[in-house]
Protein backbone atom coordinates (compact mmCIF):
# COMPACT_ATOMS: atom_id res chain seq x y z
CA UNK A 1 0.00 0.00 0.00
CA UNK A 2 1.15 3.42 -0.74
CA UNK A 3 2.16 5.24 2.14
CA UNK A 4 0.74 8.62 0.64
CA UNK A 5 -1.40 8.72 -2.25
CA UNK A 6 -2.87 11.97 -2.34
CA UNK A 7 -2.23 14.14 -4.72
CA UNK A 8 1.01 16.59 -4.84
CA UNK A 9 0.17 20.05 -3.25
CA UNK A 10 0.61 23.16 -4.94
CA UNK A 11 4.41 24.03 -4.55
CA UNK A 12 6.17 27.39 -4.94
CA UNK A 13 9.12 27.04 -7.30
CA UNK A 14 12.33 25.85 -5.49
CA UNK A 15 15.77 27.93 -6.02
CA UNK A 16 18.50 26.56 -6.63
CA UNK A 17 21.76 26.71 -4.75
CA UNK A 18 24.32 23.78 -6.68
CA UNK A 19 26.53 21.52 -4.26
CA UNK A 20 28.66 19.23 -5.99
CA UNK A 21 29.07 15.54 -3.60
CA UNK A 22 32.36 13.27 -5.56
CA UNK A 23 30.65 10.10 -6.25
CA UNK A 24 32.61 8.20 -3.83
CA UNK A 25 32.08 10.37 -1.14
CA UNK A 26 28.25 9.90 -1.58
CA UNK A 27 28.76 6.06 -1.24
CA UNK A 28 30.69 6.76 1.74
CA UNK A 29 28.44 9.42 3.81
CA UNK A 30 26.08 6.53 3.52
CA UNK A 31 27.97 4.42 5.85
CA UNK A 32 29.99 7.02 7.84
CA UNK A 33 27.53 8.53 9.44
CA UNK A 34 24.81 6.79 12.14
CA UNK A 35 21.96 9.00 11.96
CA UNK A 36 21.20 8.00 15.86
CA UNK A 37 23.44 10.18 17.90
CA UNK A 38 23.50 7.75 20.60
CA UNK A 39 23.79 4.83 18.85
CA UNK A 40 26.70 6.49 16.93
CA UNK A 41 28.40 6.87 20.01
CA UNK A 42 28.87 2.88 20.43
CA UNK A 43 30.03 2.22 17.44
CA UNK A 44 34.06 1.19 16.23
CA UNK A 45 35.35 -1.12 13.81
CA UNK A 46 35.40 -1.43 10.29
CA UNK A 47 32.23 -1.22 7.80
CA UNK A 48 32.61 -2.12 4.14
CA UNK A 49 30.29 -1.16 1.65
CA UNK A 50 30.07 -3.39 -1.54
CA UNK A 51 30.75 -6.30 0.18
CA UNK A 52 32.64 -9.25 -1.73
CA UNK A 53 32.84 -6.43 -4.73
CA UNK A 54 36.77 -7.61 -5.37
CA UNK A 55 37.76 -5.39 -7.74
CA UNK A 56 36.29 -2.68 -5.99
CA UNK A 57 35.83 -2.47 -2.33
CA UNK A 58 35.46 0.42 -0.16
CA UNK A 59 35.78 0.14 3.65
CA UNK A 60 35.66 3.22 6.28
CA UNK A 61 37.50 2.37 9.99
CA UNK A 62 36.19 4.16 13.14
CA UNK A 63 38.39 5.91 15.60
CA UNK A 64 38.19 4.11 18.56
CA UNK A 65 38.48 7.47 20.67
CA UNK A 66 35.63 9.57 18.59
CA UNK A 67 33.75 6.09 17.93
CA UNK A 68 31.35 7.00 14.90
CA UNK A 69 30.30 9.92 13.62
CA UNK A 70 26.86 11.28 14.39
CA UNK A 71 24.56 13.84 13.37
CA UNK A 72 26.48 16.76 14.08
CA UNK A 73 28.59 15.78 12.05
CA UNK A 74 27.02 15.12 9.09
CA UNK A 75 25.67 18.51 9.43
CA UNK A 76 29.21 20.09 9.58
CA UNK A 77 30.69 17.85 6.97
CA UNK A 78 28.38 19.03 4.32
CA UNK A 79 28.52 22.26 5.32
CA UNK A 80 31.93 21.95 4.67
CA UNK A 81 30.85 20.95 0.62
CA UNK A 82 28.66 23.27 0.48
CA UNK A 83 31.69 26.21 0.42
CA UNK A 84 33.52 24.24 -1.03
CA UNK A 85 30.95 24.12 -4.03
CA UNK A 86 30.39 27.64 -3.71
CA UNK A 87 34.06 28.44 -4.20
CA UNK A 88 33.68 27.04 -7.57
CA UNK A 89 35.77 25.32 -9.83
CA UNK A 90 38.18 24.44 -9.84
CA UNK A 91 37.60 22.45 -6.95
CA UNK A 92 39.56 23.86 -3.75
CA UNK A 93 41.12 21.72 -1.13
CA UNK A 94 41.27 24.12 1.72
CA UNK A 95 37.52 25.46 3.09
CA UNK A 96 37.20 28.14 5.61
CA UNK A 97 34.76 29.22 8.40
CA UNK A 98 34.54 32.70 10.18
CA UNK A 99 32.81 32.78 13.74
CA UNK A 100 29.42 34.10 12.23
CA UNK A 101 29.40 30.69 10.04
CA UNK A 102 30.06 28.28 12.72
CA UNK A 103 26.01 28.71 14.30
CA UNK A 104 24.88 28.22 10.99
CA UNK A 105 27.40 25.35 10.77
CA UNK A 106 25.76 22.96 13.12
CA UNK A 107 22.34 24.37 12.72
CA UNK A 108 22.47 26.87 15.35
CA UNK A 109 20.88 30.34 15.75
CA UNK A 110 23.12 30.82 18.84
CA UNK A 111 26.90 29.44 19.53
CA UNK A 112 27.93 28.85 23.04
CA UNK A 113 30.52 26.53 24.76
CA UNK A 114 28.58 23.35 24.38
CA UNK A 115 27.83 24.18 20.38
CA UNK A 116 31.52 24.71 20.19
CA UNK A 117 32.52 21.25 21.63
CA UNK A 118 29.91 19.47 19.86
CA UNK A 119 31.50 20.79 16.69
CA UNK A 120 34.89 20.27 18.22
CA UNK A 121 33.82 15.98 18.74
CA UNK A 122 32.23 16.39 15.02
CA UNK A 123 35.53 17.66 13.23
CA UNK A 124 37.64 15.17 14.72
CA UNK A 125 35.06 11.93 14.37
CA UNK A 126 35.44 12.72 10.59
CA UNK A 127 39.27 13.35 10.50
CA UNK A 128 39.82 10.28 12.31
CA UNK A 129 37.72 8.22 10.31
CA UNK A 130 39.55 6.35 7.89
CA UNK A 131 38.34 6.17 4.13
CA UNK A 132 40.21 2.05 2.99
CA UNK A 133 39.92 2.15 -0.57
CA UNK A 134 40.74 -1.08 -2.85
CA UNK A 135 40.39 -1.16 -6.68
CA UNK A 136 41.32 -2.41 -9.84
CA UNK A 137 43.36 0.19 -12.24
CA UNK A 138 44.25 -1.75 -15.50
CA UNK A 139 46.08 -4.75 -14.49
CA UNK A 140 46.79 -3.91 -11.26
CA UNK A 141 45.42 -3.66 -7.95
CA UNK A 142 45.53 -0.10 -5.85
CA UNK A 143 44.66 0.66 -2.20
CA UNK A 144 44.30 3.75 -0.81
CA UNK A 145 44.18 5.36 2.91
CA UNK A 146 42.96 8.70 3.44
CA UNK A 147 40.29 10.67 6.03
CA UNK A 148 38.03 13.29 4.46
CA UNK A 149 39.05 15.44 6.48
CA UNK A 150 42.90 15.85 6.16
CA UNK A 151 43.68 18.64 8.56
CA UNK A 152 41.40 20.52 11.04
CA UNK A 153 42.77 24.02 12.20
CA UNK A 154 40.71 25.80 15.03
CA UNK A 155 41.26 28.87 16.71
CA UNK A 156 39.78 29.59 19.70
CA UNK A 157 40.24 32.92 22.01
CA UNK A 158 42.82 32.23 24.54
CA UNK A 159 42.18 28.57 26.42
CA UNK A 160 41.41 25.24 25.13
CA UNK A 161 38.03 25.93 27.20
CA UNK A 162 36.92 29.27 24.85
CA UNK A 163 34.16 28.62 22.53
CA UNK A 164 35.34 28.30 18.58
CA UNK A 165 36.07 31.52 16.90
CA UNK A 166 37.05 30.13 13.46
CA UNK A 167 38.32 26.74 11.93
CA UNK A 168 39.90 25.43 8.78
CA UNK A 169 38.93 22.55 6.68
CA UNK A 170 41.17 20.49 4.34
CA UNK A 171 39.64 17.97 2.42
CA UNK A 172 41.98 14.83 0.98
CA UNK A 173 43.13 15.15 -1.99
CA UNK A 174 41.73 12.30 -3.89
CA UNK A 175 38.00 13.70 -3.15
CA UNK A 176 39.19 17.06 -4.74
CA UNK A 177 41.16 15.51 -7.77
CA UNK A 178 38.01 13.61 -8.40
CA UNK A 179 35.83 16.39 -8.36
CA UNK A 180 38.04 18.07 -10.62
CA UNK A 181 37.51 15.15 -13.17
CA UNK A 182 33.48 15.95 -13.16
CA UNK A 183 32.91 12.87 -10.93
CA UNK A 184 30.24 14.06 -8.71
CA UNK A 185 26.46 14.58 -8.08
CA UNK A 186 24.90 17.80 -8.32
CA UNK A 187 22.59 18.32 -5.70
CA UNK A 188 20.68 21.20 -4.50
CA UNK A 189 21.11 23.02 -1.19
CA UNK A 190 17.85 24.83 -0.99
CA UNK A 191 15.97 21.63 -0.69
CA UNK A 192 18.87 19.90 1.80
CA UNK A 193 18.67 22.68 4.05
CA UNK A 194 14.68 22.40 4.39
CA UNK A 195 15.58 18.76 5.69
CA UNK A 196 16.72 17.23 9.05
CA UNK A 197 19.75 14.54 8.52
CA UNK A 198 18.01 11.63 7.79
CA UNK A 199 15.80 13.21 4.84
CA UNK A 200 19.48 14.48 3.89
CA UNK A 201 20.76 11.02 3.20
CA UNK A 202 17.53 10.29 1.80
CA UNK A 203 17.67 12.76 -0.59
CA UNK A 204 21.69 12.61 -1.73
CA UNK A 205 21.02 8.37 -2.43
CA UNK A 206 17.80 9.31 -3.88
CA UNK A 207 18.62 11.85 -6.37
CA UNK A 208 21.59 10.15 -7.39
CA UNK A 209 19.57 6.77 -8.15
CA UNK A 210 17.14 8.97 -10.31
CA UNK A 211 19.45 10.57 -12.08
CA UNK A 212 20.59 7.29 -12.94
CA UNK A 213 17.19 6.07 -14.16
CA UNK A 214 16.11 8.73 -15.76
CA UNK A 215 16.25 9.16 -19.31
CA UNK A 216 15.13 13.12 -19.64
CA UNK A 217 11.66 11.96 -21.08
CA UNK A 218 9.47 9.55 -19.46
CA UNK A 219 8.84 10.70 -16.08
CA UNK A 220 6.27 8.05 -14.96
CA UNK A 221 8.66 5.15 -15.63
CA UNK A 222 11.65 6.86 -13.10
CA UNK A 223 10.97 4.25 -9.84
CA UNK A 224 13.74 3.27 -7.21
CA UNK A 225 13.35 0.37 -4.97
CA UNK A 226 15.50 -0.43 -2.09
CA UNK A 227 15.71 -3.23 0.67
CA UNK A 228 14.86 -1.69 4.15
CA UNK A 229 17.78 -3.43 5.97
CA UNK A 230 20.06 -2.40 3.66
CA UNK A 231 18.95 1.24 3.39
CA UNK A 232 19.48 1.24 7.50
CA UNK A 233 22.87 0.20 7.18
CA UNK A 234 24.55 1.59 3.80
CA UNK A 235 22.19 4.74 3.43
CA UNK A 236 21.62 5.67 7.64
CA UNK A 237 25.29 4.72 8.93
CA UNK A 238 23.37 1.75 10.70
CA UNK A 239 20.82 3.23 11.81
CA UNK A 240 18.36 0.40 14.09
CA UNK A 241 16.38 -1.71 11.75
CA UNK A 242 12.84 -2.24 13.01
CA UNK A 243 10.45 -5.34 12.72
CA UNK A 244 7.34 -3.51 12.08
CA UNK A 245 5.66 -1.95 9.06
CA UNK A 246 4.11 0.73 11.44
CA UNK A 247 6.96 1.33 13.47
CA UNK A 248 9.48 2.03 10.32
CA UNK A 249 6.87 4.72 9.22
CA UNK A 250 5.34 6.09 12.57
CA UNK A 251 8.34 6.22 14.56
CA UNK A 252 11.43 6.16 12.32
CA UNK A 253 11.08 7.08 8.97
CA UNK A 254 7.98 8.31 7.84
CA UNK A 255 8.33 12.06 9.10
CA UNK A 256 11.55 12.30 7.11
CA UNK A 257 9.98 10.39 3.64
CA UNK A 258 7.08 13.14 4.63
CA UNK A 259 8.98 15.83 4.45
CA UNK A 260 10.66 14.83 0.76
CA UNK A 261 7.30 15.06 -0.32
CA UNK A 262 6.19 18.58 1.28
CA UNK A 263 9.38 19.91 -0.66
CA UNK A 264 8.36 18.37 -3.91
CA UNK A 265 11.06 15.99 -4.57
CA UNK A 266 9.28 12.63 -4.14
CA UNK A 267 5.82 12.43 -5.54
CA UNK A 268 5.06 8.51 -3.57
CA UNK A 269 7.07 6.61 -1.57
CA UNK A 270 5.46 3.53 -0.28
CA UNK A 271 7.02 0.42 2.38
CA UNK A 272 5.86 -3.08 1.26
CA UNK A 273 6.60 -6.81 2.45
CA UNK A 274 9.74 -7.94 0.48
CA UNK A 275 8.60 -10.99 -1.78
CA UNK A 276 10.40 -13.22 0.47
CA UNK A 277 8.39 -12.68 3.13
CA UNK A 278 11.62 -11.45 5.57
CA UNK A 279 11.45 -7.55 5.85
CA UNK A 280 10.54 -5.13 3.91
CA UNK A 281 11.17 -2.87 0.53
CA UNK A 282 10.83 0.92 0.29
CA UNK A 283 9.76 2.27 -3.27
CA UNK A 284 10.45 5.81 -4.21
CA UNK A 285 9.41 7.80 -6.96
CA UNK A 286 10.34 11.62 -7.90
CA UNK A 287 8.77 14.41 -7.59
CA UNK A 288 8.56 17.85 -9.72
CA UNK A 289 11.66 19.41 -7.80
CA UNK A 290 13.92 16.35 -8.82
CA UNK A 291 12.92 16.91 -12.59
CA UNK A 292 13.26 20.50 -12.16
CA UNK A 293 16.97 20.36 -10.31
CA UNK A 294 17.64 17.59 -13.80
CA UNK A 295 17.04 19.94 -16.30
CA UNK A 296 18.86 22.71 -14.19
CA UNK A 297 22.11 20.91 -13.36
CA UNK A 298 22.59 18.47 -16.10
CA UNK A 299 20.11 19.27 -19.33
CA UNK A 300 20.89 23.41 -19.03
CA UNK A 301 24.28 23.09 -16.83
CA UNK A 302 23.43 26.20 -14.96
CA UNK A 303 22.81 26.66 -11.01
CA UNK A 304 22.01 30.10 -9.40
CA UNK A 305 23.46 31.41 -6.54
CA UNK A 306 25.91 33.54 -5.07
CA UNK A 307 29.97 32.64 -5.65
CA UNK A 308 31.57 33.19 -2.19
CA UNK A 309 35.31 34.59 -3.16
CA UNK A 310 38.18 31.64 -1.87
CA UNK A 311 41.15 34.10 -1.40
CA UNK A 312 39.31 36.39 0.60
CA UNK A 313 38.32 33.43 2.62
CA UNK A 314 42.10 32.39 2.35
CA UNK A 315 43.59 35.65 3.18
CA UNK A 316 40.98 36.46 6.35
CA UNK A 317 41.63 32.95 7.94
CA UNK A 318 42.95 30.00 6.16
CA UNK A 319 46.21 31.27 5.56
CA UNK A 320 46.90 33.01 9.06
CA UNK A 321 45.58 29.48 10.75
CA UNK A 322 48.02 27.77 8.81
CA UNK A 323 50.93 30.22 10.01
CA UNK A 324 49.49 29.74 13.26
CA UNK A 325 49.91 26.32 13.25
CA UNK A 326 53.00 26.64 12.21
CA UNK A 327 54.32 28.47 15.08
CA UNK A 328 53.09 26.05 17.02
CA UNK A 329 54.43 23.15 15.12
CA UNK A 330 57.96 24.63 15.31
CA UNK A 331 57.92 25.33 18.66
CA UNK A 332 56.87 22.36 20.01
CA UNK A 333 57.94 19.80 17.65
CA UNK A 334 54.30 18.40 17.26
CA UNK A 335 52.29 17.96 14.33
CA UNK A 336 49.54 19.83 13.33
CA UNK A 337 47.12 16.93 14.27
CA UNK A 338 48.65 16.88 18.10
CA UNK A 339 47.94 20.63 17.84
CA UNK A 340 44.34 20.98 19.42
CA UNK A 341 43.62 24.97 18.63
CA UNK A 342 45.48 27.67 18.24
CA UNK A 343 44.57 31.51 19.95
CA UNK A 344 42.96 34.17 18.39
CA UNK A 345 46.47 36.18 19.89
CA UNK A 346 48.25 34.10 17.68
CA UNK A 347 46.10 34.43 14.50
CA UNK A 348 45.94 38.34 14.81
CA UNK A 349 49.95 37.97 14.85
CA UNK A 350 49.45 35.98 11.82
CA UNK A 351 47.36 38.24 9.85
CA UNK A 352 49.86 41.20 10.92
CA UNK A 353 53.15 39.38 9.69
CA UNK A 354 50.47 38.08 6.44
CA UNK A 355 50.98 41.87 5.54
CA UNK A 356 54.75 42.41 5.51
CA UNK A 357 56.07 38.27 4.83
CA UNK A 358 54.39 36.47 1.76
CA UNK A 359 52.79 33.35 2.94
CA UNK A 360 54.86 31.26 1.19
CA UNK A 361 57.97 32.96 2.82
CA UNK A 362 56.83 32.40 6.21
CA UNK A 363 58.71 29.00 7.30
CA UNK A 364 62.16 30.57 6.11
CA UNK A 365 60.82 33.58 8.24
CA UNK A 366 59.85 31.34 11.41
CA UNK A 367 63.14 29.67 10.71
CA UNK A 368 65.35 32.38 11.17
CA UNK A 369 63.44 34.18 14.39
CA UNK A 370 64.16 30.63 16.33
CA UNK A 371 67.38 30.66 15.23
CA UNK A 372 67.80 33.98 16.57
CA UNK A 373 66.11 33.53 19.42
CA UNK A 374 68.24 30.71 20.28
CA UNK A 375 71.01 32.41 20.49
CA UNK A 376 70.09 34.78 23.69
CA UNK A 377 67.97 31.69 25.04
CA UNK A 378 64.18 33.46 24.41
CA UNK A 379 61.86 31.27 24.73
CA UNK A 380 59.24 32.58 22.21
CA UNK A 381 55.32 31.41 23.85
CA UNK A 382 53.12 33.21 20.90
CA UNK A 383 53.64 34.17 17.81
CA UNK A 384 53.84 38.01 18.67
CA UNK A 385 57.38 36.71 19.96
CA UNK A 386 58.32 37.03 16.31
CA UNK A 387 57.78 40.55 15.66
CA UNK A 388 61.24 41.50 16.92
CA UNK A 389 62.92 39.82 14.53
CA UNK A 390 60.86 41.02 11.53
CA UNK A 391 62.60 44.46 10.64
CA UNK A 392 66.36 42.32 10.75
CA UNK A 393 65.01 39.63 8.78
CA UNK A 394 63.50 41.88 6.03
CA UNK A 395 66.73 43.84 5.76
CA UNK A 396 68.71 40.48 5.95
CA UNK A 397 66.13 39.27 2.61
CA UNK A 398 66.71 42.75 1.10
CA UNK A 399 70.55 42.19 1.25
CA UNK A 400 70.76 38.62 -0.09
CA UNK A 401 68.05 39.57 -2.70
CA UNK A 402 70.49 42.62 -3.86
CA UNK A 403 73.30 39.57 -3.73
CA UNK A 404 71.12 37.37 -5.61
CA UNK A 405 70.67 39.35 -8.24
CA UNK A 406 74.12 40.67 -8.55
CA UNK A 407 75.26 37.07 -8.79
CA UNK A 408 72.44 36.29 -11.22
CA UNK A 409 73.55 39.43 -13.38
CA UNK A 410 77.00 38.59 -13.46
CA UNK A 411 76.23 34.50 -14.38
CA UNK A 412 73.72 36.17 -17.18
CA UNK A 413 77.22 38.32 -18.08
CA UNK A 414 79.23 35.67 -18.05
CA UNK A 415 76.95 33.53 -20.30
CA UNK A 416 76.83 36.05 -22.59
CA UNK A 417 79.77 36.61 -23.04
CA UNK A 418 80.95 32.52 -23.59
CA UNK A 419 77.62 33.09 -25.92
CA UNK A 420 79.39 35.65 -27.91
CA UNK A 421 83.07 33.68 -27.53
CA UNK A 422 80.98 31.04 -29.33
CA UNK A 423 79.47 33.00 -32.33
CA UNK A 424 82.87 34.92 -32.52
CA UNK A 425 84.68 31.73 -33.19
CA UNK A 426 82.29 30.34 -35.36
CA UNK A 427 82.87 33.31 -37.41
CA UNK A 428 86.96 32.80 -37.23
CA UNK A 429 86.37 29.25 -38.44
CA UNK A 430 83.77 29.90 -41.55
CA UNK A 431 86.12 33.74 -42.12
CA UNK A 432 89.70 31.86 -41.98
CA UNK A 433 88.58 28.68 -44.47
CA UNK A 434 87.25 31.72 -47.17
CA UNK A 435 90.67 32.85 -46.65
CA UNK A 436 92.70 29.42 -47.17
CA UNK A 437 90.23 28.52 -50.06
CA UNK A 438 91.55 32.06 -51.66
CA UNK A 439 95.74 31.66 -51.40
CA UNK A 440 97.99 29.61 -54.30
CA UNK A 441 97.70 26.31 -54.71
CA UNK A 442 102.22 26.31 -53.44
CA UNK A 443 100.86 28.28 -50.30
CA UNK A 444 97.92 26.16 -49.18
CA UNK A 445 100.60 22.91 -49.37
CA UNK A 446 103.19 24.60 -47.14
CA UNK A 447 100.10 25.50 -44.20
CA UNK A 448 98.75 22.21 -44.33
CA UNK A 449 101.80 20.55 -44.01
CA UNK A 450 102.74 23.15 -41.80
CA UNK A 451 99.67 22.21 -39.48
CA UNK A 452 100.68 18.44 -39.92
CA UNK A 453 103.97 18.53 -38.61
CA UNK A 454 101.61 20.26 -35.32
CA UNK A 455 98.91 17.44 -35.02
CA UNK A 456 99.77 13.65 -33.68
CA UNK A 457 99.36 11.38 -37.04
CA UNK A 458 95.92 10.38 -36.05
CA UNK A 459 94.17 13.21 -36.13
CA UNK A 460 94.94 14.04 -39.82
CA UNK A 461 92.72 11.67 -40.78
CA UNK A 462 89.60 12.33 -42.77
CA UNK A 463 86.75 11.23 -40.78
CA UNK A 464 88.99 10.88 -37.26
CA UNK A 465 87.21 11.97 -34.36
CA UNK A 466 90.33 14.12 -33.49
CA UNK A 467 90.48 15.84 -37.26
CA UNK A 468 89.58 19.05 -35.54
CA UNK A 469 92.62 19.26 -34.29
CA UNK A 470 94.00 19.75 -37.42
CA UNK A 471 91.65 21.78 -38.30
CA UNK A 472 92.51 24.29 -35.55
CA UNK A 473 96.38 24.37 -36.34
CA UNK A 474 95.80 24.73 -39.63
CA UNK A 475 93.24 27.79 -39.29
CA UNK A 476 96.13 28.89 -36.54
CA UNK A 477 99.04 29.27 -39.35
CA UNK A 478 96.88 30.97 -41.94
CA UNK A 479 95.87 33.22 -39.93
CA UNK A 480 99.50 33.96 -38.19
CA UNK A 481 100.71 34.48 -42.21
CA UNK A 482 98.19 37.05 -43.00
CA UNK A 483 97.54 39.17 -39.56
CA UNK A 484 94.23 41.61 -39.58
CA UNK A 485 92.86 39.68 -42.47
CA UNK A 486 90.05 38.21 -39.87
CA UNK A 487 88.80 40.97 -37.19
CA UNK A 488 89.86 40.64 -33.81
CA UNK A 489 87.22 40.00 -31.09
CA UNK A 490 87.04 43.21 -29.93
CA UNK A 491 86.24 44.48 -33.40
CA UNK A 492 83.50 41.64 -34.49
CA UNK A 493 81.71 42.59 -31.45
CA UNK A 494 81.62 46.46 -32.08
CA UNK A 495 80.54 45.48 -36.00
CA UNK A 496 78.12 43.50 -33.94
CA UNK A 497 76.69 46.07 -31.82
CA UNK A 498 76.78 48.67 -34.50
CA UNK A 499 75.05 46.41 -36.97
CA UNK A 500 72.04 45.92 -34.35
CA UNK A 501 72.04 49.72 -34.04
CA UNK A 502 71.28 50.38 -37.11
Amino acid sequence: MEATQQPDKPRQAQTAEAVYLENTLLRVFGVLFCHDAKRARTRTGTVELSRGVKERNIAVRFDPEYAQPGPVAHKATLAVIRKQSRYGRPAQNTISFSQRELGRLVGRRTFGGRDSEELALALKQVRYSHVLAHFKQGDRFVERDFSIFNEVMIERRSSAHDPIVACTVVLANPIVASLNDSHFTCLNHRILEQLNTIGQAFYMRLFFHFATHYDGHHRDRVQFKKRYDDICGEWLGGLTVLSYRSKILGEQLGRHLDQLRSVGFLSAYSVEAAMNGKGFVLSFRPGAAFFDDYQRFYTRRSAEGTRVQFDDDQQAIGEPHRVAYLFMEKRTGQKPGGIPYVSSKDVEAAKALLSRVPFAEIPSFLDYAFAQASRTNFDMQTLGGVKQYLNDYLEARGARAASQARARAAEAAAENEQTAKDAYSRFCRAETAKLFESLPEEERRAIDALARSRTPSYATKPGSVAEPFFEFNRDRATMRRHPGRVPSFEEWRARQASAAIS
